[in-house]
């Protein structure tokens, strides 16, 4: 496997203390895409997940607020140009459907656009982060919990990955001092924000901060996933002025797009290309032209980026007012997601809301008696909350 990596990129991994038994580990990373990986190496998933996926569970006919997607689908404005983009679909390129996504995100974020590269959804670039600034001799760190792919990533690779407990003290945002004391001489500095799973936000001027003092050489890879549900300032404004800050987006979430796979990361293309060594532009380069085309269209859809955003933030607070009047314990949540703590083991609560037809979120490692519960449609959460009625006494 060691011959799927480009000897630029072999060279790259040796300088920085892999050896050439681990070629085959980077390659089958960066070479698969997630459906392939799950089935050939399914402890990249985890165990819960890989508990959680069999290939033919069905949950079509179920409430589905667990897996962090939209209730409702592309805005009309994406499936009209999906649409279109298919009847060209004969073509690998019929149009500039690419280069019009990027200049879109340019225009919106105010980013050069020289800076911005689409990816067949956000996983890619984020394992390929810490492939290429983790190492044997620099680790990664992060916030516990938050996402996991970053650290599965670092562990696949026998890469140091050391993780910071989130604290109510803190109102569980991530603690950017505490990440850089838990590693002084970390290679990458994860920070999802909003925090996949507690919704919590890290402010900008801690991001700065941490770019401003982390160790020579280092990236801090911000993942905002959810950032359109909070409406807040992007860390993409930082990008401009640092090499060794990387931006990721999806359009798995509010724009609805979880099955089309599209993502971008945002970073001064000297950092980009460091990324490319290993296999060249493959999954950047050979994209959906049908997700190229509804990515391009949606990101420009402010007023209903506004609208849906709204949509949710009613249904939410709606669920929270519920949740207060029951005594059960959350944490308030700037995104499309919260954690209910239910005092007690989580596994089994969630198999009783299965039996109710509703599928909610997983906990945890460090939070086993949480549950992440994905806002839905109001319809969705009204369903929840009578659920929950009958479960918890």
């Amino acid at each position: 496997m060691s011959g799927l990596i480009t000897k630029e990129g072999q060279d790259d991994l040796l300088e920085r203390g892999y050896s050439r038994r681990q070629f085959g580990r980077v390659a089958a990373l960066l070479g698969m895409q997630s459906a392939a990986i799950a089935a050939a190496f399914p402890h990249l998933l985890g165990a819960a997940e890989a508990r959680e996926m069999p290939a033919d569970r069905d949950k079509s006919g179920m409430i589905r607020i667990g897996s962090n997607e939209c209730w409702t689908g592309p805005f009309p404005a994406g499936i009209a140009a999906g649409e279109a983009a298919v009847r060209l679909g004969n073509r690998y390129e019929p149009t500039h459907m690419r280069r019009t996504l990027i200049e879109n995100v340019a225009a919106v974020e105010n980013v050069p656009a020289t800076h911005i590269l689409p990816w067949p959804g956000s996983s890619d670039p984020l394992s390929r982060v810490i492939v290429t600034f983790c190492s044997p001799t620099r680790g990664l760190v992060t916030a516990n919990p938050t996402y996991e792919a970053a650290w599965r990533t670092a562990d696949w690779l026998q890469a140091k990955s050391t993780t910071v407990p989130l604290k109510a003290a803190n109102r569980y945002a991530v603690d950017v001092r505490a990440l850089l004391a838990a590693d002084p001489h970390a290679g990458v500095y994860y920070i999802c924000s909003p925090n996949n799973p507690t919704g919590t936000l890290t402010p900008i001027a801690d991001i700065a901060w941490l770019l401003d003092n982390k160790p020579a050489g280092s990236i801090v890879l911000v993942d905002e996933a959810y950032i359109h549900f909070a409406g807040t300032q992007s860390a993409a404004s930082l990008v401009a002025r640092s090499k060794d800050i990387i931006v990721l987006r999806t359009f798995s979430k509010l724009f609805g797009m979880a099955g089309l796979r599209l993502g971008l990361s945002l970073a001064h293309p000297e950092t980009h290309q460091k990324m490319m060594r290993y296999d060249g532009a493959n999954q950047s380069g050979t994209l959906s032209i049908v997700a190229l085309a509804a990515g391009g269209a949606s990101v420009l859809r402010a007023q209903d980026i506004v609208a849906r955003r709204n949509e949710m933030i009613a249904a939410r607070e709606e669920t929270f007012a519920f949740l207060k009047k029951r005594g059960v314990s959350f944490i308030p949540s700037q995104a499309n997601m919260f954690m209910i703590d239910w005092k007690k083991p989580a596994a089994p609560i969630r198999q009783a809301f299965a039996a109710q037809n509703i599928d909610i979120g997983r906990s945890w490692t460090l939070w086993p008696n949480c549950s992440r519960i994905t806002v839905g449609s109001a319809a969705d959460m009204k369903a929840f909350c009578g659920a929950l009625d009958k479960i918890v006494a």
